[in-house]
């Protein structure tokens, strides 16, 4: 009971220390801004994924119809995933200085014409093209949506809702696989003269381009764009005495101090290092998965696309509330420290990945099902927790560098999960593949337990 009311007492200073200067209708306003700014940026972020994961279900189609092998898949998996993370890394750089609306709406966009070109093509060479430069306009999306909690959420709220805002990364996911699986078991091809796979990127496509232009009317970048006052940050207030300067020695001094603070903050800090290579192992065994699972369910399982498409929703909807859950634990148990959780979550997914390596087709579906879905709750808790924690690590200066330094990593890991995985699945099946993501998760639990003793934040530097 004591270290809750001294955790609220701290809370309650923390806020009194952000909010210094405000008026209450500036507080009531920045509250009615920061809810609709969650939203918005989750409903935005979700639809990167509702034109990205939609590959994941047609995989089964495109190979019938063009076909292409699975190592051809997994070899577009890579090129993709290594462009995507090399893109959130450079416009999480740019980002950091960037107005987020724009960045947003740009990447929801292109995104949307990357997916129409791709259901338009035929040849592998074009289906990898159109993909890959998907990857990069996909690594529009997780800068400005970090730059705006950052500005939008205060460092003692941001594991809380940062998770909440991670939530799209499932909602996305999942309505894609949904969405997907509905349309080719539907098989509209006999009345519209279009394949199935098909309209699984031209439908998803015109949807977001719909909410681009929503989120483009609604979303505002930072408080001083709606006549607010920004958070009584250290970081903040130290960027706001240099922006006020004038000339360009002052520019130049400003610029080469904001390097400076990034070297400090991302590049040559341990812990970002630590986070970053123990998300690598974290994401070669959620895209696995993610990428995978339809395929695998209905190969090694003997499912109908239709319910594996269900399945890995339902991997998706328990990682959802495995994100809100980590976020509260780590803020109100572990005080904001990330990697803890990290260390417990990937733990439970070497054990969840055991578990389903044991499993044979003619294991009851339900079994399946479930630890499917614990699987999902448990490696979604550290996916959000990385972004967390880089923006923690980084502060609200370089949240978005970091986010994409770490990312980097993340999705560096498609080398594995995407070649890798699809080399090892042709030579010896998907029994060996599984196996293979108990040491990927037990690895990375491990990284992460570098950093459990670290501090919850860089503020405090």
């Amino acid at each position: 009971m004591s270290e809750s009311v001294e955790a609220a007492e701290k809370n309650s200073v923390e806020e009194q220390s952000v909010f210094e200067g405000f008026t209450v209708d500036q507080r009531k306003k920045f509250n009615r801004w920061q809810v609709r700014t969650i939203l918005l940026s989750i409903l935005g972020y979700a639809m990167f994924y509702f034109v990205r994961k939609n590959l994941s279900v047609s995989m089964p189609y495109i190979s019938q119809d063009l076909g292409f092998t699975k190592t051809d898949f997994g070899m577009i998996l890579t090129l993709h995933g290594l462009v995507y993370g090399l893109s959130k890394f450079i416009n999480g750089m740019w980002g950091d200085r960037s107005n987020a609306r724009v960045f947003l709406v740009v990447g929801l966009t292109m995104t949307a014409v990357c997916n129409i070109c791709f259901g338009f093509s035929s040849s592998l060479l074009f289906l990898g093209i159109f993909w890959v430069l998907n990857g990069w306009f996909q690594g529009m999306g997780v800068p400005p949506c970090t730059r705006l909690m950052t500005h939008w959420v205060p460092p003692y709220q941001l594991a809380t809702k940062m998770s909440i805002w991670n939530t799209s990364h499932s909602i996305g996911a999942g309505l894609a696989l949904v969405f997907c699986g509905y349309i080719v078991s539907a098989d509209w091809s006999a009345t519209t003269g279009i394949s199935q796979w098909r309209l699984c990127f031209f439908l998803p496509a015109c949807v977001v381009l719909v909410v681009a232009l929503v989120v483009w009317l609604l979303i505002r970048d930072t408080p001083k764009s709606v006549g607010l006052p920004e958070m009584n940050l250290s970081t903040t207030k130290a960027e706001a005495a240099a922006s006020s300067a004038v000339s360009q020695e002052e520019k130049a001094a400003e610029k080469a101090e904001h390097h400076a603070f990034v070297m400090k903050h991302v590049f040559l800090n341990k812990n970002i290092w630590i986070i970053a290579l123990g998300n690598f192992f974290l994401y070669t065994v959620r895209f696995t998965i993610l990428d995978w699972g339809p395929t695998m369910l209905k190969e090694h399982f003997n499912m109908n696309i239709s319910s594996a498409a269900w399945l890995v929703t339902a991997f998706e909807i328990f990682g959802l509330m495995g994100m809100l859950v980590a976020g509260y634990v780590t803020d109100h148990v572990f005080k904001g420290r990330a990697p803890r959780t990290c260390v417990i979550c990937m733990s439970m997914v070497a054990v969840c990945a055991f578990v389903l390596w044991r499993l044979t087709p003619d294991s009851p579906k339900i079994l399946i099902v479930i630890v499917l879905a614990l699987a999902g709750f448990f490696v979604y808790g550290p996916q959000a927790l990385v972004g967390i924690a880089a923006a923690n690590y980084g502060t609200s200066r370089a949240a978005a560098t970091a986010g994409g330094f770490c990312g980097l990593f993340g999705y560096g890991s498609t080398i594995v999960s995407g070649i890798v995985v699809g080399k090892v699945v042709e030579s010896s099946g998907w029994g060996t593949a599984l196996s293979l993501l108990i040491g990927l998760a037990l690895v990375s639990a491990i990284i992460f337990s570098l950093a459990w003793k670290a501090k919850a934040t860089g503020y405090e530097e």
